[in-house]
């Protein structure tokens, strides 16, 4: 998570976060990593001027005017691709050999499973070496153990092994291509361009799977492990020759295990850090049952196969709006108003299961779940403002491994319950415990918010 980097009033297109630039910072309760002291962040920093109307933000097309930008990005859409080709073609692979849906459910799984362990052992990589060599390290190994699955007549086993592998390096991958991109864009641009690689990974929830079928209607699965494979290297020749050969963020020379996991420890005893972390963990827990208890929804409502996609598409379809128009039509002060509101109601249309939804009210109220996405914006400046540089890459690592292995915590749990209870009450069960949950850790990111002391 993000020696400690601080974004100055100026850049975000010139606001001040004191609003007439007369007041200090205290944060002598919770003193900084990388000891500087930071720039107050939080809901309630409003960085208006008085009496002026906020204008809207640079938008979407000025972080695509960034060049270093536009590699990254189409490499993100590549990677996207391929991690979603690769699912749908194992999946295809292993249950036409074994049967077994248990085994193919693995398959899932284990995109969840590793993230945990490579977040804590792992993530130190991403500060400790140049970025660009990570992340087109990262590529080649994930396009290696991808085609080493494609071989004919390659055992499970050795296909289980290798996609652990490859789950184990994705989380060092997210982490430090979010580190690598506030080298790149600045003040309200980083912003948005965090939103525009959300954006993605929810777009691909929406079609990816689709376009996988798709695939598969033309190649074997094997033959899809090799455009899989074929994406990662294309990813990885645009990172390498798209973007700037950066330094380390950082030096160490102790083993790298001993020191991510040490670096963790000091990540999470900070106050501020751990209750932001606790902000992009909890909330996409409780969404992620909604997902885990989908197919038995929508089979008690007598759903098909298209009424069943689009129950699990409405979540990321409204995320995907919220962020284009918060990104749009917002300004960065607005956003950060926003953010601890929507965060707050987000998991109450789950908690509306309660009244057994017909199937077009479920997904309304998925809709308007994913519409609280937008708090996201907010808490992307708040979480890069807080860390030390030369921990981002970690720091970045840990969260999406948070993240990621509480979503599959979650969505194992939903479906766990939904074994002795109707859909309908876990899904409402989730929003009701999740917004319980969602309210302490708020309290816990206001409580944590740096002082603004006036002076005279």
């Amino acid at each position: 998570m993000p020696p400690k980097i601080r974004l100055s009033p100026k850049d975000y297109d010139g606001w001040c976060p004191c609003h007439q630039c007369d007041a200090m910072t205290t944060d002598s309760e919770h003193p900084p990593l990388g000891g500087d002291t930071p720039s107050p962040t939080g809901p309630d920093d409003a960085p208006t001027t008085h009496g002026s109307k906020e204008e809207a933000g640079p938008g979407y097309g000025a972080v695509f005017s960034v060049r270093e930008f536009q590699p990254i990005f189409a490499a993100h859409v590549l990677s996207i691709l391929g991690t979603v080709f690769a699912e749908v073609a194992l999946a295809v692979l292993v249950f036409r050999q074994t049967g077994s849906a248990l085994l193919t459910a693995l398959v899932f799984a284990m995109e969840f499973l590793p993230y945990a362990l490579s977040g804590l052992l792992l993530s130190g990589i991403a500060d400790r070496f140049p970025a660009r060599r990570v992340l087109v390290c990262c590529d080649i190994v994930s396009a290696t153990c991808v085609g080493v699955m494609a071989v004919p007549g390659m055992p499970l086993a050795p296909i289980f092994v290798l996609r652990i592998v490859v789950s184990m390096v994705s989380p060092l991958f997210i982490g430090t291509r979010a580190a690598s991109l506030a080298d790149i864009l600045q003040g309200d641009l980083y912003i948005l361009g965090r939103s525009l690689v959300r954006m993605v990974a929810q777009t691909s929830q929406i079609v990816g799977f689709g376009l996988g079928g798709l695939v598969l209607v033309v190649l074997p699965p094997r033959g899809a492990l090799v455009v899989t494979a074929g994406t990662f290297v294309s990813s990885a020749l645009l990172l390498r020759f798209g973007t700037r050969n950066r330094p380390a963020r950082a030096t160490g020379t102790g083993t790298m295990m001993r020191q991510s996991l040490a670096s963790a420890g000091q990540l999470l005893a900070h106050p501020r850090i751990r209750a932001l972390l606790l902000m992009w963990w909890v909330p996409p827990m409780f969404f992620s049952v909604a997902e885990g208890v989908a197919a038995p929804f929508a089979n008690a409502a007598g759903a098909g196969s298209l009424g069943f996609g689009v129950f699990l598409a409405a979540m990321p379809a409204g995320a995907v709006t919220s962020e284009v128009m918060a990104g749009t039509l917002l300004g960065p002060a607005t956003r950060d108003r926003i953010a601890v509101p929507l965060a707050a109601v987000s998991l109450l249309p789950m908690a509306a299961f309660a009244t057994d939804p017909p199937l077009p009210l479920a997904i309304v109220l998925l809709l308007l779940t994913g519409l609280c996405a937008a708090y996201a914006l907010g808490m992307d400046r708040w979480f890069v403002e807080e860390v030390p540089d030369d921990r981002r890459g970690q720091a970045m690592s840990l969260m999406g491994a948070g993240i990621m292995t509480l979503q599959g915590i979650g969505m194992a749990a939903g479906g766990a319950i939904a074994d002795w209870a109707p859909p309908y009450a876990v899904i409402c069960g989730g929003g009701a415990v999740g917004t319980l949950c969602v309210l302490g850790v708020l309290r816990s990111v206001r409580r944590s918010r740096p002082a603004v002391v006036s002076t005279a």
